[in-house]
């Protein structure tokens, strides 16, 4: 959990909360299969890093772009992983052994 933490700029934290609560709603619903889940919050991740990121930086030549669409993408599948990674904590942490 450090290592990921150590990637993770710490103002996307809350996305990955944010994220783990949506996952649960999506459980509850039961109308998305839980295998699309993560693949859902992966998608989700990325459009609220890309709004962040696309808000916080100058996007001022092909490469500031690039390198904004890169660091979307990097940052939604970390905080996407994040709470799954969460998620499993919570559910092995219940677990009667």
């Amino acid at each position: 959990m450090e290592q990921i933490m150590n990637y993770v700029k710490p103002e996307l934290v809350v996305v990955a909360i944010a994220l783990y609560f949506i996952g649960v709603c999506l459980k509850e619903v039961q109308t998305v299969a839980d295998k699309y889940i993560p693949a859902i919050l992966g998608v989700i991740g990325i459009v609220i890093c890309g709004i962040y990121v696309v808000a916080t930086c100058d996007l001022k030549g092909t490469q500031n772009i690039a390198m904004a669409i890169f660091t979307a993408i990097v940052q939604g599948v970390l905080v996407a992983g994040l709470s799954n990674y969460a998620n499993q904590l919570i559910k092995q942490m219940n677990k009667d052994e």
